[in-house]
């Protein structure tokens, strides 16, 4: 497999129609800090960051934008809405292939505005035409009733059970997948 070139600076900002993708920075880190405190984004999985300077150093880890082995490219954004608040993220993990597993969070207070569904859609759309991503992938605990309906909204069906075998998906986990807009 040949390792990816990830520049770092190949991000960019991608604007949405209320919102905008800024290319997650260690700086980011204080405001999304409070953004994922909120307890109710915990209910079907992950775990609120243990402290602010642990997710400092998280982010500051991705900002190389690459795995350390180099063969997938991470691409992670906040989500920011007018005038100036950060709500979530959106991130994507790019194989040599052409395959895209991405993921996404929002603030509590932000669900059911269509504002995640404006994110994925302008983050997927950058994926496709800067990134070669021609396949997209998401996994989801069972339960989580609301990334289900987001990812149908999109475009995204049910993977067949040799994929969730193929791609390791957990038991209590959905597999869904799409093939990008050419």
């Amino acid at each position: 497999m040949t390792p990816l070139a990830a520049d770092p600076e190949a991000m960019r900002i991608v604007q949405g129609a209320a919102i905008t993708l800024e290319p997650q920075r260690e700086s980011h880190a204080g405001e999304m800090f409070a953004v994922l405190g909120d307890p109710a984004i915990y209910e079907y999985e992950n775990e609120p960051p243990r402290s602010l300077e642990w997710l400092r150093e998280r982010y500051r880890k991705l900002e190389s934008r690459r795995s350390p082995d180099g063969t997938q490219q991470w691409l992670n954004w906040v989500i920011r809405v007018p005038p100036s608040q950060l709500i979530g993220y959106v991130q994507a993990t790019v194989y040599p292939d052409g395959r895209g597993a991405i993921a996404y969070e929002l603030g509590s207070a932000w669900w059911g505005r269509g504002l995640a569904r404006q994110a994925v859609e302008a983050m997927i759309g950058e994926l496709a035409a800067r990134h070669g991503v021609r396949e997209l992938t998401a996994v989801f605990k069972r339960d989580n009733h609301r990334s289900r309906r987001l990812l149908e909204r999109l475009g995204f069906s049910p993977a067949a059970p040799q994929r969730h075998a193929d791609l390791q998906v957990e038991d209590g986990e959905v597999l869904m997948e799409r093939r990008a807009a050419p």
